[in-house]
């Protein structure tokens, strides 16, 4: 939504092949190394090549380990961090005043909105030096090209699209946008993020990330598709969370999400979906939210037997074929649809997934250029791609470097805002979540393997912290918070600020880490908090013979 508002499209606005020629690479919560390892790869080639990377994170991840720098920030103070950078700039005349002048709006607005955020003011609240900030602001305007990259790190905050705004607003600041080795990359959590959202599965907005408020949007998918298209946008999951809880959504059909186990807040998810007059589940496993479920359609076609593309983080489409047979009777998803529809007396055709291809390529200036043909002799294509024969985007906005640029990128001020829940004399701890390598969310496609590595769940805890509180490695302790409880092992790690305790939500069959986390949402996108949540720890009661576990110690902070 923050890409959307200030360029028109949410996606980034570089190749992978930028990171190679850049000079200077800044991640902002994101442990690309572990969580995206693919492009992680051209990061470190980047470096290999000369670039300076710099690593903006709670933990010292692998990815920080890795870079020539690490702030090691406190959690959600990212905001206070990137204005205090814009402050620096503008104070001491480092930004790109052409263009800023020819091809953004609002800076003066915007340079108002940081006058307050000194360097001194920041470090207050982020937790590093005022001359570590002042450096980093200072390096990042003179580099020659620079990239800035951000993942769940940035997005998993209530302040979700306030908080990439604040990133976007340095790139236009010191013309770091549309040219080679220059630009903002969101990296996505899963293969096909990017392809949802080109397909249209956002609540307001159509095929190609075209606004379902304009009416001519709506008027050429009319046509295409021989039914109205409604006027306003649709529910976020937020919204429909909403409106079961006030009873107007009454039934609910779930195609290959298991949020059960993935939502912030957890349980009250499962009350929800209990209080459901219908839930349908379309999946390949039986997941904690289809055991719930009135009905299961078992779409048994896997990404290996399935024919379509995937959109990646830098837009290229990309061909898939099958690379085994279905077994059995299994079906696709593209049929499962066609046939329900059909059961609800609507005449729908089985598509091919080329046929759905084609009409994307019709009713999308994005794809109109790409074939199939096209998609497998050129290995994919970076969308836009207007034309047949057109070679592919790599960079997105060169247009900002136009001699009349319309429309202008806007500076988008945005006022820092602290996390939802402060730790307490109660709640001591703050409870931040995030991946590792070898495993995959929920756990629903990575658990049913045998891995060397597969040690389950544990805690981090800053060793400060587990001397304090007597806990010792692999320790079992309760970690408990307003929503929740959970008991888990213990890892000593010096990876983290004390103070702050880590965990995935890989492994929820053994520990449901999503009973810990807030559900307060950031009201423009509708992203749960899940980075950061008030807890406290307590260590359980040593197991003997002749006595259960019933003791447990509470530490105050």
């Amino acid at each position: 939504m923050g890409l959307t508002a200030v360029f028109g499209t949410g996606a980034g606005t570089i190749s992978y092949e930028d990171f190679h020629r850049s000079d200077f690479i800044l991640l902002v919560g994101a442990n690309v190394a572990e969580a995206h390892p693919i492009i992680f790869h051209h990061i470190m080639k980047g470096v290999h090549n000369g670039a300076e990377l710099i690593v903006v994170d709670p933990r010292k991840t692998i990815t920080a380990q890795k870079a020539q720098e690490h702030l090691q920030i406190a959690i959600g103070s990212d905001i206070a961090l990137a204005n205090a950078m814009a402050h620096v700039i503008i104070r001491d005349g480092l930004y790109h005043k052409e263009f800023v002048e020819k091809a953004t709006a609002g800076f003066e607005e915007y340079a108002q909105s940081v006058k307050e955020w000194t360097p001194q003011k920041a470090s207050t609240i982020a937790g590093v030096s005022a001359e570590r900030i002042e450096s980093l602001a200072h390096r990042y305007a003179a580099a020659p090209s620079a990239i800035i990259g951000w993942t769940l790190g940035i997005t998993e905050h209530h302040n979700a699209v306030d908080n990439v705004l604040a990133l976007i607003n340095l790139a236009l600041l010191c013309g770091q946008v549309g040219r080679p080795g220059a630009g903002l990359s969101p990296f996505r959590g899963q293969n096909n993020v990017q392809g949802g959202g080109d397909m249209g599965a956002l609540p307001n907005r159509l095929p190609g990330f075209q606004d379902v408020l304009d009416p001519e949007v709506r008027e050429k998918f009319s046509r295409a598709w021989g039914v109205p298209i409604a006027e306003q946008p649709g529910w976020d999951q937020t919204k429909m969370f909403e409106a079961m809880e006030n009873g107007r959504m009454r039934g609910l059909y779930i195609i290959g999400e298991n949020p059960v186990q993935s939502e912030a807040n957890s349980e009250h998810v499962r009350h929800l979906f209990e209080g459901l007059d219908a839930l349908v589940v379309q999946d390949i496993f039986l997941t904690s939210t289809a055991e719930m479920a009135d009905v299961v359609l078992p779409a048994r076609v896997s990404f290996a037997e399935s024919e379509g593309t995937y959109t990646n983080s830098e837009r290229r489409v990309q061909r898939v074929k099958p690379a085994r047979q279905a077994p059995g009777q299994a079906q696709d998803d593209l049929w499962i649809l066609a046939s329900l529809a059909r059961k609800m007396g609507h005449n729908w055709p089985v598509l091919s997934a080329k046929e759905v291809f084609d009409e994307m390529r019709v009713l999308t200036v994005n794809y109109r250029g790409m074939t199939y043909d096209r998609l497998e002799q050129e290995h994919g294509l970076q969308w836009p791609v207007p034309k047949e024969g057109h070679p592919g985007t790599k960079v997105l906005h060169e247009r900002l470097w136009s001699e009349h640029v319309s429309p202008k990128a806007p500076f988008h001020p945005v006022p820092y805002s602290p996390q939802i829940e402060q730790v307490s004399k109660e709640y001591p701890f703050l409870l931040t979540t995030g991946r590792k390598l070898a495993f995959y969310n929920t756990g629903v496609q990575s658990n049913v393997y045998h891995h060397p590595r597969k040690s389950g769940e544990y805690l981090e805890i800053n060793p400060e912290d587990a001397k304090r509180l007597a806990i010792q490695e692999g320790e079992r302790v309760a970690v408990i918070s307003r929503r929740g409880r959970v008991e888990v092992r213990t890892r000593l790690s010096d990876t983290l600020q004390a103070g702050t305790v880590f965990m995935t939500f890989h492994f929820p069959d053994e520990v449901m880490t999503n009973l810990l986390t807030i559900d307060a949402t950031d009201p423009k996108s509708g992203t749960a908090e899940f980075k950061a949540a008030a807890v406290r720890l307590e260590r359980l009661a040593t197991k003997s013979a002749e006595t259960d576990l019933t003791q447990t110690f509470l530490h105050q902070g």
